[in-house]
This record gives structure tokens, sequence and C-alpha cells, in this order.
């Protein structure tokens, strides 16, 4: 059974875009409205308010005690993180990419779900929690493995599941923290090991911002899926577009900091609208 689009406006939109996608030369932007859908919790409630706050980077290196903390919270969380699958939101634009329709898919996602969908080139602006790495010497090690290492060196290691949290965490009683032994680098022996991911309060790394910059100027339009645009990693390509003169799309849940900037704005759930989409466009 089909799910209704809500009435003009939002059907005007609707069709706005898809004319827009239609046309190709697409440049998607994702955010973590997207993964929703998937049990993976957005930073932000639907009124753009941030109802977490993520271990910041000066945290996380301050004191071997916050990263005690922030291992502790990960190592329990990362299971269920790493045990989410891709949705139909994520199967949307990978089949609009395997259509020819997007050229590019820019994610503030850190999940690794475009790619479990099937999309490839995927541009991440923050990284990838299926790797770690070492901030002293650079040694990388894929999650999986260094999940096992915590899994031997903390046995006894056992909390009551709660809420996971947008970056693969849960929130962990301060008594329960106190007995968790942290990843040792196996190189340099350093305890600064970290998800080789942006924490708040990194920046992304300049080369991958230009690459960004260069897909988002050459394409005919840019969509953005799932995300309120609060942070300018990812709003910075809606200021481009729209200095530019490039169409900008947004379909995400309640507002964004880029509406001012949208030509097309499209309030609606993600899995089944870019869904009814793909299927409008393998019709027409």
């Amino acid at each position: 059974m089909e799910t209704a689009l809500k009435p003009a406006p939002d059907r005007a939109a609707y069709e706005r875009l898809v004319e827009l996608l239609r046309g190709g030369n697409i440049t998607v932007l994702s955010g973590a409205g997207l993964s929703t859908e998937s049990g993976i919790p957005d930073y932000r409630g639907p009124d753009g308010k941030r109802r977490v706050m993520p271990m910041t980077y000066g945290e996380f290196v301050a004191s071997p005690a916050n990263r005690q903390r922030y291992w502790a919270r990960s190592f329990v969380g990362w299971r269920r993180f790493a045990g989410a699958g891709p949705n139909d939101g994520h199967r949307a634009v990978a089949d609009l990419q395997r259509l020819g329709l997007v050229r590019a898919i820019i994610t503030q996602n850190v999940d690794g779900l475009h790619q479990m969908a099937g999309a490839h080139d995927v541009l991440e602006l923050h990284g990838n929690l299926e790797m770690a790495r070492c901030l002293n010497c650079g040694e990388t090690t894929p999650r999986s493995e260094l999940d096992g290492r915590l899994g031997e060196e903390n046995p006894h290691f056992e909390v009551a599941a709660g809420e996971i949290r947008p970056d693969g965490d849960m929130a962990l009683p301060d008594e329960v923290v106190a007995g968790f032994h942290p990843p040792q680098c196996l190189v340099c022996e350093s305890d600064l090991v970290k998800p080789d991911v942006v924490f708040f309060g990194e920046s992304v790394p300049k080369t991958l911002v230009d690459q960004c910059f260069s897909y988002v100027e050459a394409s005919s339009g840019l969509v953005v899926v799932g995300s309120s645009l609060q942070v300018m990693s990812g709003y910075r390509f809606v200021r481009r577009a729209a200095a530019n003169g490039i169409p900008v799309a947004i379909v995400t849940r309640g507002p964004s900091r880029g509406d001012d900037q949208a030509t097309i704005r499209l309030d609606a759930p993600l899995g089944v609208t870019l869904s009814r989409i793909v299927q409008d466009l393998q019709a027409s």
C-alpha cells in the first residue's frame, strides 16, 4: 500500500524535486536524519535543538580519564551501532546513483550505511567509525579488531543496554566506567587511540572540503537529505551552491539552517519519500 504524500504545497515541491533529479548531475548531501530509520538517533530533535552533546576533541585528548569514559561508553554502544543496516532512504540514494542521476554523495554520517546500501565513491566528511587511529603514531586499526581486543581486556564488563547515541556510544554511570580498560596502540603503546572520525572541535581535512566544493560547483543541483545544517561542515555547501545559482533542494523533518537558501523545501519522511521518487523516475 502506497503512502500518500501531503497535499499542496508539499506535492508541488515534491514534483519539482522529481524534475530536478530527472535532469541528473546531482550532488546529494546527507545528514544524521537519513539514518534515524535505521535506529541511529540524530543529535537534534525535530525542532533543530541538540538533544545530546558528544565528547569534543579537546575533552578526548585532555586526560586519560576522559578517554576511559569515551571508550567504555563506545564499547557498549558499538555492537548495536555496528548492527544497524541501511534503510529505504539509503537504498533510494544508491538507486539514484545507479540510474546515473547522482554524480556525488557527500555525507556527514559516520555509519557507512550508504556503502552498505550499494552506493560508491561516498565522500565521508566526518570519517567512518569502522576505523580507529593512534594520534601519537598514526597507526590505524579496524574497529572490529579493536572491539575484540577490548572484549578480551574487559571480560567482565557488562552493563544493561540503554539508548544508543548518534556517535555510537551510550551514557554510563561513573562507577561503571571506572573499571574499564581503554585501548592502547599496539605499535607505540600510547593510549591516544581515537575513532577515525572528526569529533566536535576538529576540522574536516581541507583537501576533502575542496573536493566536495568541486563536486557541488559542477552539479546541476544540490539535494540535502536528513540534515538540519546546523554545523558549518555541511551548511557551507548549501551556501556555495546558492551563491553560484545552483538549485538547492532540502528534504528533512523540521526546520533547517538552509531553508532561506533552498529553492525546493520538502518536510517529509525520508525513506518513503525517496523511494517514491525512484519509483516515479523509473516509471516515466
